[in-house]
């Protein structure tokens, strides 16, 4: 530890820290523009400069390292000169826009500019303008005169993003952040580049001229879409969602959200809302009340029970579903009498389930920042968890070595990844568990151990069995959304887990959806003689409750579930939206995650309750409500909950809602079959993960969107 005196406190830091690291710890605010502690150290704009003794003039506190016996004095009239300097340099060219800029209210130069800025201006010339630029629907550069070059949207693209898409063009007066040649900005965690700027530079195209920020009330939620269960702030104005942006959680999300977090809140405000319940008479969709469409499915459901069983009754519901909800759903079916509930609508392979047997991420999401080893299974890992990602590139760029096993050579590259891998090995899906019984093959040769399958130690599966023993007890083997949805996932986690065994390493899935671990733990399960959602899907139904999905998109079926459900003689949706439309015969708009309280247990079993943050559209009623008048309506009893966080108690009494490293799935003693085929994994695009991304109106404007329809087009 160094000891270094700071405005006459006295500070100790580790070896190797900065001036602004020693401040920070004392609660001392240093003026600062490019410093950001997520991203390297630029040094650019020097605002933080600061006095230090037997220093020939005022140094950068962010660029200049402690040393022994130091006395730093960031307050006295040379440091206030030097920085009140900068702030009269920094003002020469920026225009005097404030009362129409988005960032006015929350902007790190107007506010730094009251106390260091000049009454006036002495700089008589023009101010120079720079040309806006379209760059995606997602961030706005029109006003790029405004940009004192901190670079911090550059350096995050490149540290954080793992792409630079930004960059400094042309030197001194003449220097402009920019894209290559008029290239858009396409990451998937682009829109934390708005947050990052320092000044109204890059402000957010969809929430563009909406709303002044002191309009704004600011609550907390969760993000309802991948398994990170990223913190948020959602900005509300005359009960409506305006803007999203991220709540630091340093052990989830950090100080970043995805774009997928960040934007979906414009479908809560699209046409397609549902308002009001619709009930299908003589092929036409009718407005009916609350009353009517609840007695209408509760007496349908009575009547198919009379006719056909309860056998003949089941639930499909949706991992972004909140955990009460889920716990109510599958209570609603077991209380028909019913074992038909089901949240795994994308897989192929549905291995009985086990009550103590939880799939999870193995691991702390934290952890995946200190990786020293990792393998990645089925996984378009930048896409389908863009946080995960940006995570393990952190490891990566500390020296972890990154192996792959994936059926698509591009998105097995270091281009798809945005970070070097180490080791790709390329099979098609059906020999995936063969890929992986190479690898197990190659450490039992190391190690003189049996091998659990026959395999061949190829040249790739000894660098990954290489990789995997080499380092410290830091190592993850990673199953993917492709792993978890395969028709021999069940073999993939056997292979996996021995693997881990004999490596020291954690195993563990990446989970698909914001509530996958919650629907296992809430028992959105198959119990008994339960069909499981590949089974209902094809049509063995005669009642079928769809909550919060839509099978055409959500489900390993894919358009002939379309088909398949219209044989069936009753279709109920609860859904925030108009869908279904085509094979459902009540729709009943239930509340997306800013209009009702609920829990979501994200991939490492973090639970994390969250509230309402406004009131719902029209008629718009939060699922348990809907699902606890249902089963009142049917007369089951143990329905009598008056608020979710009753439900939420009932849950953690039944099941503990807690996930531990004993809970996973683990199939290490199961029979391996090598040989098993099927249909590809079911993938779900980065904007078609579900209904609220799907209707997101600038995120589907995106590259990502696009390329995906073309994709889908072509494959069609």
């Amino acid at each position: 530890m160094v000891e270094i005196q700071l405005d006459g406190q006295k500070v100790e830091v580790h070896e190797g820290s900065t001036v602004m690291h020693a401040a920070e710890k004392a609660g001392t605010y240093i003026p600062h523009f490019c410093y950001h502690k997520k991203l390297s150290i630029a040094a650019n704009c020097r605002m933080c400069l600061v006095d230090i003794e037997k220093a020939p003039k005022p140094m950068p506190a962010c660029a200049t390292p402690v040393t022994q016996g130091m006395i730093v004095h960031t307050k006295n009239d040379k440091a206030i000169k030097a920085q009140k300097g900068v702030m009269e340099f920094l003002l020469i060219n920026h225009p005097l826009d404030c009362p129409i800029c988005d960032q006015g209210g929350e902007c790190q130069l107007q506010d730094l500019a009251v106390g260091y800025g000049g009454g006036a201006s002495r700089y008589e010339e023009e101010k120079r303008v720079v040309f806006h630029k379209d760059v995606g629907p997602l961030i706005s550069m029109e006003e790029m005169s405004r940009c004192i070059h901190c670079t911090r949207c550059v350096r995050f693209g490149q540290e954080v993003a793992g792409v630079m898409e930004l960059g400094m063009s042309h030197r001194g007066e003449h220097a402009e952040i920019e894209t290559f040649v008029g290239m858009s900005v396409d990451s998937e965690l682009s829109g934390n580049m708005i947050d990052l700027c320092p000044v109204g530079a890059l402000t957010s195209k969809p929430f563009r001229y909406s709303a002044r920020t002191w309009e704004l009330s600011r609550r907390k939620s969760v993000s309802p879409h991948d398994a990170t269960g990223a913190n948020l702030i959602v900005q509300v104005k005359n009960n409506k969602v305006m803007r999203v942006v991220p709540l630091e959680n340093e052990e989830v999300n950090e100080c970043w959200i995805a774009d997928r977090d960040r934007f979906s809140y414009e479908a809560l405000n699209s046409d397609e809302r549902l308002k009001s319940p619709l009930l299908k008479q003589g092929g036409e969709w009718k407005t009916v009340d609350w009353q009517t469409a609840l007695e209408y499915v509760a007496n349908g459901l009575k009547q198919i029970k009379t006719d056909h069983g309860a056998a003949a009754i089941g639930t499909l519901a949706s991992p972004h579903s909140t955990l009460e909800e889920l716990f109510l759903a599958a209570s609603l079916m077991r209380g028909l009498g019913s074992g038909n509930i089901d949240y795994r609508l994308r897989n192929a392979e549905f291995a009985p389930t086990q009550p103590q047997a939880v799939r999870w991420l193995g691991t702390s999401i934290a952890s995946l920042s200190q990786l020293q080893r990792a393998l990645v299974i089925g996984s378009n890992l930048r896409k389908d968890h863009p946080l995960f990602a940006q995570r393990i590139r952190q490891s990566v760029r500390k020296g972890c070595a990154l192996s792959v096993i994936h059926s698509v050579a591009e998105l097995a590259s270091a281009d798809a990844w945005a970070m070097p891998v180490a080791n790709s090995l390329l099979a098609a899906p059906g020999a995936w568990a063969q890929a992986l019984a190479d690898v197990a093959a190659a450490i039992a040769a190391e190690k003189g151990v049996s091998a659990p399958a026959p395999g061949q130690a190829t040249d790739t599966a000894k660098a990954i069995a290489k990789s995997l023993l080499g380092g410290d007890e830091r190592k993850a083997i990673l199953l993917g959304n492709a792993a978890a949805h395969h028709a021999n996932a069940s073999s993939l986690l056997a292979l996996a887990n021995w693997i881990a065994g004999q490596t020291g390493a954690s195993v563990g899935y990446l989970t698909e959806a914001a509530n996958t671990v919650g629907a296992q733990l809430a028992g959105a399960l198959p119990a008994g003689n339960g069909l499981d959602a590949g089974q209902m899907l094809a049509g063995k139904l005669k009642a079928v409750i769809l909550l919060n999905n839509e099978p055409e998109f959500d489900s390993a079926a894919g358009a002939s579930a379309k088909a398949l459900l219209n044989a069936a003689q009753m279709v109920v949706t609860l859904s925030p939206f108009k869908s279904n439309m085509d094979f459902s015969d009540v729709l009943l708009p239930i509340a997306p995650f800013t209009e009702t309280p609920g829990t979501f247990v994200n991939a490492e079993g973090r639970v994390q309750s969250f509230h309402a943050v406004v009131k719902p559209l029209g008629e718009t009623r939060p699922a348990w409500k809907v699902l606890r008048v249902l089963a009142n309506l049917l007369d089951l009893p143990g329905f009598d909950f008056e608020s979710s966080q009753d439900v939420l108690k009932q849950i953690r009494g039944a099941e503990g809602a807690q996930v531990s490293s004993d809970r996973l799935g683990n199939a290490a003693q199961a029979q391996i079959n090598l040989s098993v085929t099927g249909p590809a994994p079911a993938v779900a695009g980065i904007y078609q993960l579900d209904g609220l991304v799907r209707r997101a109106t600038s995120l589907q404007l995106t590259f990502d969107a696009r390329q995906a329809a073309r994709v889908e087009g072509v494959s069609a």
